[in-house]
């Protein structure tokens, strides 16, 4: 079992940045992938970004260039810097976990971003 909490959300005016963090209960260099996801009122959950267990990283082309995913296996911590934030960007965002077959999630934290 893998519990994962988040912390790091709240409200920032566009052009703005934030740093989310994911510290995970257990050894993360043993995960095959961690990332983020998002969820915006009405809309489908959406990958944001995720990281590999050899620090392979992969993109939603929505934030490309703005976010950066990282990951601190000695803090068994996955981070996710938010640069030039927009309203869009405004969701529920989801760290998660791919442990085998086994996916786990957290759950959530709120980022608003006013105009």
């Amino acid at each position: 079992q893998v519990q994962l909490v988040e912390s790091g959300g709240g409200l920032v005016q566009a052009g703005g940045s934030l740093t989310l963090s994911c510290v995970a209960s257990r050894d993360i260099a043993s995960f095959n992938a961690m990332g983020w996801y998002r969820q915006a009122p009405g809309k489908q959950p959406e990958l944001v970004a995720r990281i590999s267990s050899g620090g392979i990283t992969d993109y939603a082309d929505s934030v490309e260039g703005r976010f950066t995913i990282s990951r601190d296996n000695g803090k068994n911590t996955v981070y996710l810097l938010m640069n030039s934030l927009k309203p869009e960007d405004t969701a529920v965002y989801y760290c998660n976990a791919r442990v085998r077959s086994t996916l786990y999630w957290g759950q959530g934290t709120q980022v608003t971003v006013s105009s």
